[in-house]
């Protein structure tokens, strides 16, 4: 039972009400209620004002690693604050940023060996698309300055990340200050194309036993069925390809979330489908950009999701790197590219190839001393291991809601996963951020000590890597209980 908010919380939330204009919030919703104010952490628990504790559900807004007050972390600020809170990039360097910096380009697929700071996942690919432009500019090919993004992804709120990850709900007042992208379809295996549909249905699956016009044998979800999969890739492979073969010669890069899109409702990619990307662009010669600003640091099984599915020579040529990167303490991004992506910018000073282009707080030493702290936490931990045993777990508890009436699909990467909640004999409906189903749901998880963030009429699970095993457990239970037993 939660203890009801004190003269202080209510205080607090007086001043926040007057004061604070919170993002992805409409304040009219948000002034009706006493916020919760969260006031300190310990280790997977967040806890109020009022002591009242929660498991932090959505690891700090998917940025939390390790947990909350982690000595090693604590300890390597500690000693880089003894030395120096902050020094510039711009004509100087600091050891944690050149250590860290070394430590990612050692870790990195595919010869991702440069690497470019900044502060926050939107700044980072702000980065990445300048350097795409520049890179082709700088090689004699000016014209190739535009994008081909994936349907439905989010990429940040600066100007060009909202262009190439244009949302109408989010950004349509700000459309005239965006640069026109051309898309592919997003691999949603609920919102299917009528021609994956047509296709779906004429075919039959030999290895889940499926016959034509049959749910999949292996899961009612859509999303767990190999055939429907085959069809979603080969179609987006193909809209791809004619894009390609029309404006290759004035693209300077594809951009995706690899293997999962986190705020278009968790929407997974088949298997093979970022192999064929990353094909289709070396046939083409185009650059694959790939934003991992939610996937990076072990999200989805391994350290950075594009290990999973890109063959040697295969990897993308930009990377970016956020949330996770110096385990959810602060503010920290990067931009990492392949040595040829950064040779194109070399030159004499006369000739300008130079990247003007940095922020004040790149490379900020105490966010590069957390970084280094977290990044070795991994081995430490053997964190990867325990986030694959806590994907397996997650994968089974999903299968209790395999019956459940309201629960359209379940889309899983590594520890990342998408509950979609809606009528299975209704129509699916376009993916909807008003929606309050999943937010009333969450509601109700709060009042059992579970901290959980919505996207829509999707439940969101992103728990912190670190969370031991019975504790993931209790949240998942939580979860599927609520599910479970909702009246629609």
């Amino acid at each position: 039972m939660l203890k009801p908010p004190s003269e202080r919380t209510r205080h607090l939330g007086k001043l926040d009400h007057a004061h604070i204009w919170h993002p992805f919030t409409q304040m009219n919703q948000w002034i009706e209620d006493v916020p919760v104010i969260i006031e300190r952490g310990e280790g997977p628990y967040i806890f109020d004002c009022d002591g009242n504790r929660y498991i932090d559900g959505v690891s700090s807004l998917w940025c939390n690693v390790h947990g909350h007050r982690v000595p090693r972390i604590d300890q390597a600020i500690r000693q880089q604050l003894d030395r120096i809170a902050h020094t510039t990039l711009l004509g100087l360097s600091s050891p944690p940023a050149v250590e860290f910096a070394a430590m990612l380009a050692g870790c990195a697929p595919g010869g991702l060996n440069r690497v470019f700071y900044s502060d926050s996942g939107a700044t980072a690919l702000e980065v990445g698309f300048k350097m795409a432009v520049g890179y082709w500019y700088h090689r004699g090919q000016p014209s190739k300055h535009q994008f081909i993004g994936l349907a439905g992804a989010y990429h940040g709120d600066t100007a060009a990340a909202m262009s190439v990850g244009y949302s109408d709900l989010f950004h349509l007042p700000f459309r005239p200050m965006l640069f026109p992208v051309r898309w592919m379809p997003s691999p949603d295996p609920v919102r299917l194309p009528d021609p994956v549909r047509d296709a779906y249905r004429r075919a039959s699956c030999e290895r889940c036993g499926r016959n034509a016009g049959e749910p999949c044998a292996a899961s009612t979800f859509p999303s767990r069925c190999p055939l429907l999969a085959e069809r979603i890739t080969e179609y987006v492979l193909a809209e791809l390809r004619a894009l390609l073969e029309k404006h290759s010669k004035d693209t300077a890069a594809i951009v995706l979330e690899p293997l999962m899109q986190g705020a278009a409702g968790m929407i997974g990619q088949p298997p093979v489908l970022l192999r064929g990307i990353a094909r289709l662009a070396r046939e083409f010669d185009v650059l694959v950009m790939a934003d991992e600003v939610a996937t990076g640091f072990g999200r989805t099984g391994t350290l950075f999701a594009c290990e999973q599915e890109y063959e040697a020579g295969d990897g993308p040529d930009i990377l970016c790197l956020a949330k996770g990167i110096s385990g959810g303490y602060l503010p920290l991004a990067a931009t990492l590219c392949t040595d040829e992506v950064e040779g194109a910018f070399r030159g004499r000073i006369e000739d300008r190839r130079t990247l003007f282009h940095g922020h004040t707080y790149t490379g900020n030493p105490l966010a590069c001393a957390a970084a280094i702290a977290s990044l070795e936490l991994f081995n430490t931990n053997r964190l990867l291991e325990h986030i694959q045993e806590s994907a397996r777990r997650i994968g089974h508890a999903m299968t209790r809601l395999e019956s459940c009436p309201h629960v359209l699909d379940v889309r899983q990467k590594g520890i990342m996963a998408g509950i979609e909640i809606g009528r299975r004999d209704d129509a699916p409906e376009a993916f909807d951020f008003t929606r309050q189903v999943a937010r009333e749901m969450c509601m109700a998880m709060r009042s059992r000590g579970l901290m959980l963030r919505p996207l829509g009429n999707v439940l969101v699970l992103m728990p912190i890597p670190a969370m031991a095993h019975d504790l993931l457990d209790q949240m998942l239970d939580i979860i599927v209980e609520t599910i479970e037993t909702w009246k629609m």
